[in-house]
């Protein structure tokens, strides 16, 4: 898919999502992978998830003390804390 905007409809309301494919490349092995990924202005870091991470093979980092993730309702996320890192190196 090209790096464009895609409009839904969604019970009702128009939602706008922003799609870029990026390229992740594992620091250790210098092997990558090319990704669709959701562009979040609202995030404040990169995210994957630690399935997706594990499926690729990257060196997972276990963190000193988890971070707890809440959903935009205040919610915590269904997927627990976050619990690792990855050193990727990201192209686009």
């Amino acid at each position: 898919m090209d790096n464009t905007f895609c409009y839904n409809l969604h019970g009702g309301n128009l939602l706008r999502e922003v799609i870029v494919d990026i390229g992740l490349e594992r620091v250790d092995t210098q092997e990558g992978v090319t990704v669709e990924t959701l562009l979040d202005s609202g995030a404040m870091e990169l995210m994957m998830s630690s399935k997706f991470a594990r499926k690729q093979r990257f060196k997972l980092k276990k963190i000193e003390r988890p971070i707890y993730v809440r959903n935009i309702d205040g919610s915590f996320n269904r997927e627990g804390p976050i619990e690792h890192t990855v050193e990727v190196n990201i192209y686009y």
